[in-house]
């Protein structure tokens, strides 16, 4: 018999998480939506981060500019040949001369930090409450999921209206608009993250490193935060990208009923609110902020159904 030398157990931990990550990446792979979505959403946060530059290059117009020359009380239609034709319109302008083009770009910046940010804040406070109720069980989970259970039953649109509503009245600040759109967002939204660490946490505490952990002195913080949270992170990878999209919408959905996103800050949510008066006369003042809307949001969802494919340890 031929002896072979042992491996360690760092050796093994190495070996194994390399072939998560092989498993990951060619699983990945092979969903191929996901993959184009990907590319798509790289392309979009790259000209929303490159906003500034973009207009400036491009469409040599500021997104809050009136062009009085080309405007004569209607939209300019676009120009996809020669934007020359139209005063360098390429997309044409909104219902009142400014530049569609440049309204989109600075409006994805808008809609994206709006989505971005609030998940952060839904996944701070989901994550903490999701995994003290999960580690202690008992009456911790029980006052814990009776709280979350309050926040599933109250029906998220109408409250954010009436608390947008709130915050409008009581406050003169545009400036302020986007913060209370996230917090207000993020504040409401947690319910289903908790619900969803909860459940991983309820059963990675009964399992042998836990244990082990607890036996080498280790303290619940430590515990929760260091060994059981990293175990559950891919279910939280996965809902936090398809809550983006939902964000994105919720977000689209507030500001098209006027409570969102105020004027003349442009996002995508109030371009369209805005382009609702002119839909016969300049059908592009809607027809594009719809579909950066639709193609972000279906991106973000193919690009999170691969992540669970990939990330599903019933299918390795």
């Amino acid at each position: 018999m031929i002896n072979t030398p042992a491996m360690n157990a760092a050796d093994l931990a190495d070996a194994d998480d390399q072939g998560t990550k092989v498993t990951f990446w060619t699983r990945l792979r092979r969903h191929r939506l996901a993959i184009v979505s990907i590319f798509i959403l790289g392309f979009i946060i790259l000209a929303a981060v490159l906003a500034p530059v973009l207009t400036h290059f491009i469409t040599h117009w500021d997104p809050n500019v009136i062009d009085d020359k080309a405007w004569k009380g209607d939209p300019v239609p676009p120009c996809f040949v020669n934007a020359l034709l139209c005063g360098g319109h390429i997309l044409g302008t909104d219902e009142v001369g400014r530049d569609l083009l440049s309204r989109l770009l600075f409006g994805a910046q808008v809609s994206l930090q709006v989505g971005i940010f609030a998940v952060i804040m839904e996944l701070i406070i989901g994550t903490v409450i999701g995994a003290v109720a999960g580690y202690y069980g008992g009456w911790v989970d029980y006052v814990l999921m009776r709280v979350t259970d309050v926040f599933l039953s109250i029906p998220l649109l109408p409250l954010l209206l009436v608390l947008t509503s709130i915050v409008a009245t009581s406050s003169s600040k545009a400036s302020l608009s986007f913060g209370v759109i996230v917090l207000i967002i993020g504040a409401l939204t947690w319910p289903s993250v908790a619900r969803l660490v909860r459940a991983s946490f309820l059963s990675l505490r009964e399992r042998e490193f836990t244990e082990a952990a607890r036996a080498v002195g280790n303290d619940d913080a430590r515990i929760i935060f260091r060994h059981l949270l990293p175990n559950a992170v891919a279910p939280i990878v996965v809902q936090a990208t398809l809550d983006v999209a939902g964000v994105i919408i919720t977000e689209s959905a507030i500001s098209f009923l006027g409570y969102g996103i105020q004027p003349p800050t442009a996002s995508w949510g109030n371009m369209l609110a805005s382009a609702e008066a002119t839909l016969q006369t300049g059908w592009w003042v809607a027809v594009f902020p719809g579909l950066c809307i639709f193609f972000t949001v279906l991106a973000i969802n193919y690009l999170g159904d691969g992540l669970r494919d990939a990330l599903d340890p019933n299918t390795r």
